[in-house]
């Protein structure tokens, strides 16, 4: 099945590893193989991992982008899960957090990337409330 991609002006994309960015204009474009991609929306930089949720995100992407080096993200992204799973009691973030875990084990990375990016808004409101 063919994936079509719309990049805007200067957008960043990551195929097999490799960033491209575009041009000027919009730009669309289809995959019509197997390919690991990461929109630059979905690409988080290791300094922007400046919470408990982002630091469960970042080696969910690399393992993503590198699914060959599953074994070398895989304990970082444990020890962040149970370490924040143990710190909440929030039924729903709880819920998410097993759910992700089960995308992980499965390699279903990007639908992990979207349930940890549900913890990074949990995460978000709870210390809005603090703040």
């Amino acid at each position: 099945m063919t994936l079509k991609l719309t990049l805007k002006p200067g957008e960043r994309i990551a195929i097999n590893g490799a960033v491209l960015v575009n041009g000027d204009r919009r730009a669309v474009f289809a995959v019509e193989n197997q390919a690991r991609i990461l929109r630059e929306k979905d690409i988080l930089r290791p300094h922007e991992a400046d919470s408990p949720a982002k630091q469960i995100y970042l080696p969910i992407m690399m393992m993503a982008l590198e699914p060959e080096e599953k074994e070398r993200f895989l304990p970082h992204y444990e020890a962040r899960l149970t370490e924040f799973a143990e710190a909440v009691t929030d039924a729903a973030a709880l819920q998410t957090c097993a759910r992700l875990a089960a995308a992980v084990a499965n390699e279903e990375f990007y639908l992990a990337l979207t349930l940890c990016r549900r913890l990074i808004e949990f995460e978000k409101t709870r210390l809005a409330h603090v703040a």
